[in-house]
């Protein structure tokens, strides 16, 4: 998982014009090639290369419009960082966020674009953080308690992908939308309780599957 520099920067992750065009031409092959189901024969390969073709250069737009204004979120998001450095361990809590939001070939994410409103949460929350720390630091615990063995058990899967666990990671993703930014609202009711509930139930479905696959 990736770790947050004392210095990240969310636009570090827009390396240059050419990188970043080539990320945008990538997520859109992306959306319009490599869904499920997969062609399974030479005809569906085909109707799957006409009906691509027909929309890649709309979907591409489509990202290039949604990364400007991430870009815009994102560079804006920085000042405040900047403005917020003695809150030390909120803004070490924020860059670690960013880190996982803008990981290399982050334009594939499949809640990119939610991406805007993620921003506007953590920019909510430095704007209320001076005036009530005591707050932010009872949410920021709320959600480590849960964030922490998500993480831990992604490092133990070593790179393998888990779908359980990626649909977990947004929901830490939408559960601090709604405790630091609620007026911005979520698309599918969170809370830590609900939250516990999912994680408890991912665990117990996996230690069923490892208790199966040693019969």
């Amino acid at each position: 998982m990736a770790r947050a520099s004392p210095r990240t920067r969310p636009t570090a992750a827009f390396p240059g014009f050419e990188a970043t065009r080539e990320q945008v031409i990538v997520a859109a092959i992306d959306r319009t090639c490599l869904g499920e189901p997969w062609p399974t024969d030479r005809a569906a390969f085909i109707a799957r290369k006409d009906e691509a073709r027909a929309k890649l250069s709309l979907i591409a737009q489509e990202i290039a419009r949604l990364l400007t204004t991430i870009v815009a979120e994102a560079t804006s998001l920085q000042k405040k960082i900047t403005a917020a450095r003695s809150f030390s361990a909120v803004i070490a809590d924020i860059e670690q966020q960013l880190a996982r939001l803008f990981v290399r070939g982050f334009l594939v994410a499949a809640q990119l674009a939610h991406y805007p409103r993620y921003l506007k949460a953590i920019a909510l929350r430095l704007d209320k953080l001076k005036s009530d720390p005591a707050r932010d630091a009872q949410r920021m615990q709320e959600i480590q308690v849960l964030q922490t063995p998500w993480l831990r058990e992604v490092a133990a899967r070593k790179g393998v992908h888990d779908p359980r666990l990626e649909e977990f990671r947004w929901l830490l993703e939408e559960l601090r939308v709604s405790l630091y930014a609620q007026e911005l609202r979520t698309p599918m009711p969170v809370s830590s309780k609900r939250l516990q509930k999912a994680w408890d139930a991912l665990v117990a479905s996996r230690q069923g599957q490892d208790r199966a696959q040693m019969r």
